[in-house]
């Protein structure tokens, strides 16, 4: 079959390029102090919707940075004890609609799926930083301090949710997983690893990883694309470039990895030209605790036929 990056046995053992900060694991330490220091001010408004089985709810909380975070929040009525499922979505959009969800609540499942910062939903960016915000968010934050990067506090929501999601009477705290695609499976493992009791995590081609290796291939696209932007309007003679990848590197999903307890389940299109399979590997191999891959050789950054049915199978074994 055609490559446009390695050969799987390859993928299997690649570690990924980007330099990693060498106060990384106390940067995350520290962001997951001021997280928990933050008071939440949970608010849940009744969504009326036509499902005689389940009851629906708009989630609000206070992010670290005092962002006001929304999410759509399911339960089965008046079931006590169930599992969760959380769910994150792609880049630049929103949570989508309440019916998608119901197929989990139907099977007993509590669904919490947030809107990320700043994005298409209805969660604020809050933030106030110096430099350039121009093309997207991943730049947003990386002329100022580290910890004004816009995805640290995107990250630091996920497992804010989670933390809020498993203290709701309704919900099994030892039964919880999570799910999502392109940056949604990027924070599907950040979520994970930031959040050890979740259960098992179902990321499908994950966004986030290994920025210098996507640069050096050229292969972003549109989603990936502020990078090139930054450096030709920032650093057009690239003499800033180490320093700007171990800045990225803070926000480097492969990073987080090795911290996730959960079991994983990743789905990889082995044609994805807007998340190589090598960045995506970058991050997977580095997980140690019990994980597979189900592999599309055919199929790039689109949908994967069958995997959602996989994924809701495994999600039931919670």
């Amino acid at each position: 079959m055609p490559l446009i990056d390695m050969p799987l046995a390859e993928l299997e053992r690649y570690q990924g390029r980007n330099p990693r900060p060498a106060d990384f694991d106390s940067f995350w330490d520290a962001a997951l102090a001021e997280m928990r220091s933050v008071d939440p001010q949970v608010q849940l408004t009744p969504h009326a919707i036509q499902a005689e089985f389940a009851e629906c709810f708009e989630l609000r909380f206070t992010g670290v940075g005092g962002a006001r975070i929304y999410a759509k929040f399911l339960r089965p009525k008046g079931k006590v004890g169930c599992p969760a499922v959380l769910q994150f979505h792609g880049y630049s959009i929103d949570s989508g609609d309440w019916q998608d969800k119901l197929a989990y609540v139907a099977n007993g499942f509590c669904v919490a799926a947030l809107d990320c910062r700043g994005q298409g939903g209805k969660s604020e960016d809050a933030g106030r930083v110096r430099g350039t915000t121009l093309k997207g968010q991943i730049i947003r934050g990386l002329e100022d301090a580290p910890e004004k990067l816009l995805f640290r506090s995107i990250f630091l929501d996920t497992a804010q949710l989670a933390n809020i999601v498993m203290s709701l009477p309704e919900v099994d705290p030892d039964r919880v997983g999570v799910m999502g695609a392109s940056q949604g499976g990027a924070l599907t493992l950040v979520c994970a690893a930031l959040e050890p009791r979740i259960r098992r995590a179902a990321p499908i081609y994950p966004f986030l990883c290994d920025y210098l290796r996507t640069w050096q291939m050229d292969q972003g696209g549109s989603a990936y694309e502020e990078l090139r932007h930054f450096f030709r309007h920032h650093d057009p003679l690239h003499e800033r470039e180490t320093d700007i990848f171990c800045r990225l590197g803070y926000i480097d999903v492969q990073f987080l990895a090795p911290r996730i307890k959960a079991e994983v389940m990743m789905a990889v299109g082995l044609m994805d030209n807007i998340c190589l399979p090598s960045t995506q590997f970058a991050a997977y191999n580095k997980i140690t605790s019990p994980k597979q891959t189900v592999i599309y050789p055919d199929f790039g950054h689109e949908h994967l036929p069958g995997f959602n049915d996989r994924m809701y199978d495994f999600l039931a074994g919670l």
